[in-house]
């Protein structure tokens, strides 16, 4: 059970059996009443068919959803970057993103992020704290009321976990929330149309492949040697490449999903024709594809970007090599899309309210 400031109890994220028994001079009725409204994204004062007099007691005793729209900063190509407050206080951020298939919100699963990629603003100021499976499933909840959605009529549709956070240091919480987020009855996204991402913590990814989930599996790769991989993530150097290679085969063997290999192009350091080689002898041989990602600039950091010929041609020379590539379709860089820019900005006041 997740408890909040004042001692509040967070019902978002609660089956309909623990919501009545929580409400024990109510009917059973009134808890199914109540878990619908919380997955359509309606806070107390908004459950008008329940008696005012409940509506006040539940507002005494109970946080609806812990997660708050604060600001929607909208892009260009209908691309929408959501800053969410916590109870703490915390700012967390997702992005909504459209798409001909349906609609795919990217959240997060922790406050900062302690795993120091040198290309990310996530991790510039560390870990704060891991979001509870509540503080998760409440993102997608709002976002989808926010962009005109309903639990029975969902509008995101699809979700990556690969926002601010590495899921697998919040392995329980995470796995929570894979249960309630795909349950009957309630928001219902199936595990298929759900993406997790991980930096490439070896043993969590085993234990995951273990679980009985069977959600996409995008591996952050990023560089295709050791020493190079353990300069841009120092995850590398607990688990080199050779081990995460191995888990992420590991993972299609017990799940059959194919894998997805990220690999973010920095100019002038994983680019080149080598790299290319390297990388394409690591993901042969099993159901893979690797995502090409132009660098999205964090000016914190000392890492520039190629330009678009230059993705293509490393497009191109993989593609030769024998490998399943796309350059990935680039949303939101106009409204600091990037994992932890738009937190970031905010708390240095540089945006407005």
């Amino acid at each position: 059970m997740t408890t909040q400031k004042e001692g509040k109890i967070v019902l978002l994220g609660l089956d309909k059996a623990r919501i009545a028994e929580l409400l024990p001079d109510c009917p059973k009725f009134t808890a199914s009443q109540i878990y619908g409204f919380l997955m359509d994204g309606k806070d107390f004062d908004e459950m008008t068919s329940l008696k005012k007099e409940l509506r006040e007691k539940l507002k005494e005793r109970f946080i609806a959803n812990p997660v708050r729209v604060l600001h929607v900063y909208k892009g260009k190509s209908g691309t929408q970057k959501f800053l969410f407050r916590l109870e703490d206080d915390n700012l967390i951020e997702g992005v909504y993103m459209p798409h001909d298939y349906g609609d795919t919100l990217c959240l997060s699963t922790q406050v900062g992020c302690r795993m120091g990629c040198t290309f990310c603003a996530s991790s510039l100021d560390g870990l704060v704290r891991n979001l509870t499976d509540a503080e998760m499933l409440g993102q997608v909840i709002a976002v989808n009321r926010e962009v005109g959605g309903t639990a029975k009529n969902r509008k995101v549709t699809n979700l990556v976990l690969m926002g601010s956070g590495e899921p697998f240091d919040n392995y329980d919480n995470v796995l929570a929330f894979l249960d309630e987020v795909s349950k009957e009855g309630g928001i219902n996204i199936s595990e298929r149309n759900i993406s997790l991402s991980t930096s490439g913590l070896c043993d969590k990814l085993r234990k995951f492949a273990d679980s009985g989930h069977k959600v996409t599996l995008s591996v952050s790769l990023h560089a295709p040697f050791d020493e190079l991989r353990s300069a841009l993530m120092p995850v590398n150097k607990a688990f080199p490449v050779e081990e995460l290679i191995s888990s992420a085969k590991y993972y299609f063997e017990k799940t059959g999903r194919r894998v997805i290999f990220e690999y973010t192009l920095i100019k002038g350091e994983n680019d080149s024709d080598a790299c290319a080689t390297e990388l394409a002898r690591l993901t042969k041989g099993f159901p893979s594809h690797v995502n090409l990602i132009r660098l999205n600039e964090v000016k914190e950091r000392n890492h520039i970007a190629p330009d678009v010929d230059a993705t293509e041609a490393f497009l191109h020379k993989l593609e030769k090599l024998g490998v399943s590539a796309t350059i990935r379709k680039s949303l939101g860089n106009d409204i600091e899309g990037a994992c932890g820019q738009l937190r970031r900005r905010y708390l240095q006041n540089e945006l407005k309210d």
